[in-house]
């Protein structure tokens, strides 16, 4: 017999099992049709889970229900598996930011969200003490993620698959920008996880709540009516339906909007020339590469600029240094067809310093780019002047990845193309 665990599609704890399934090369199986209020409420289901709480997984040695549990049910399945550490202090940690996800993280974004659907009664003062029990949740996993890209060790475990599973509903529903802002670190943290292949394959595409949603308002109950005029109305004859004219034509789709970068006027410069020709190019790399980048570079078409990480005395770590560019990087994937980049972290002892160079279409950063890539923010964005040669020779070394940079050595060089 299969796992199969009974949850709706979107459920943020069905997601702990299932992401811990990909980790460690479990087959769970979703139910099909699974409908709340119906499904869960089954002779069947309630035998499996008395409360009829979702989910639960079934197996072949009986149900489990509470999402924490059925995580590390699946995760047990595989021997040795790094998702519960390697030495009893990691186990402990892990556990530690388990109760934290479930205990500070879950009760704050649940009291700040439910009532404004409409799911408990919404009071005005439960919702500011919710919000204030968040910021300070936020504010001690911030700073344990400042020097940590990860909660334990050096890879992802089971307590970074529960946390960021109950970081998700905040995230998508009532966490807007101007409240995650104030904790870079946890923004760094949430999107890096979401983006993980394991992760985005259960989750899908996550975007970030642009608004707080409204507070519902109660619907007074329907009057019954009285028995004398229950009567009348059964005695008066059914109304004839009404004749529904079909309208003459339906209206046509609204097409797709273009990206305000295609409605430029064509440029000279074909990115992906410039990328093959960075990529093939092994040898005598200054002749080639750097030169074929000048001839083909069109400064009316595109523009290039530097950047430098606004936060470098945080950067005393070196593998969390590295990865924090890493998923810069790959949150930048979404402007791939319009930009080219360098990234190099140098130095040879911490801090560490990150800088880079960007090519991007258009005379300016991307609306798009500022809006979605919240890592934007962490930089100081300078537009090269090409007219400078000491600015134009800086853009080579860049690219070029020439060592030692600025007297410095290079650490890491990471391209994105």
């Amino acid at each position: 017999m299969a796992l199969v665990l009974h949850s709706g599609d979107g459920n943020k704890n069905a997601f702990k099992a299932l992401i811990a399934a990909e980790y460690s090369g479990v087959k769970v199986e979703l139910v099909k049709n699974f409908e709340m209020g119906v499904s869960n409420k089954t002779p069947e289901f309630l035998k499996m889970n008395p409360l009829g709480k979702v989910p639960v997984l079934e197996t072949p040695d009986g149900a489990v229900f509470e999402s924490n549990a059925i995580a590390r049910y699946v995760a047990r399945l595989k021997d040795d598996n790094p998702l519960f550490g390697s030495s009893p202090i990691e186990q402990a940690h892990i556990e530690q930011w388990i109760d934290f996800a479930a205990t500070e993280v879950d009760p704050g974004v649940a009291w700040w969200l439910y009532p404004r659907l409409g799911y408990i009664p919404y009071v005005h003062v439960t919702e500011e003490t919710a919000i204030a029990s968040l910021k300070r949740s936020f504010g001690a996993l911030s700073t344990h993620l400042a020097s940590n890209t990860y909660l334990v060790g050096h890879s992802v475990t089971l307590a970074d698959i529960v946390l960021t599973c109950n970081l998700y509903y905040g995230f998508v529903r009532i966490l807007t920008k101007s409240f995650t802002s104030e904790f870079p670190h946890v923004e760094r943290y949430f999107w890096t996880m979401v983006n993980q292949p394991n992760f985005k394959k259960v989750m899908g595409d996550v975007k970030q709540a642009e608004s707080v949603p409204p507070v519902q308002k109660k619907a007074a109950p329907p009057k019954e009516p009285k028995a004398k005029d229950a009567k009348k109305e059964a005695l008066k004859e059914a109304p004839k339906p009404k004749v529904v004219e079909a309208p003459e034509e339906e209206e046509a789709p609204k097409p797709k909007p273009k990206n305000p970068l295609d409605l430029l006027p064509p440029s000279k410069m074909i990115l992906d020339e410039w990328k093959r020709l960075y990529s093939n190019t092994k040898t005598n790399f200054r002749e080639v590469a750097i030169k074929g980048f000048w001839d083909m570079y069109d400064p009316e078409g595109y523009s290039l600029w530097f950047c430098d990480y606004k936060y470098n005395d945080e950067n005393t770590v070196s593998f969390v240094t590295m990865n924090k560019v890493g998923g810069f990087l790959q949150r930048m994937d979404l402007c791939r067809k319009y930009a080219f980049g360098k990234m190099l972290v140098i130095g040879s002892e911490p801090p560490f310093k990150v800088k880079g160079l960007w090519l991007f279409r258009g005379q300016d950063i991307p609306k798009f780019v500022m809006d979605e890539v919240y890592d934007m923010e962490l930089y100081e964005w300078t537009k090269v002047d090409i007219s400078d040669e000491g600015q134009k020779e800086r853009v080579n070394t860049m690219i070029e990845d020439q060592e030692p940079f600025e007297g410095e050595a290079l650490l890491d060089a990471k391209c994105f193309k």
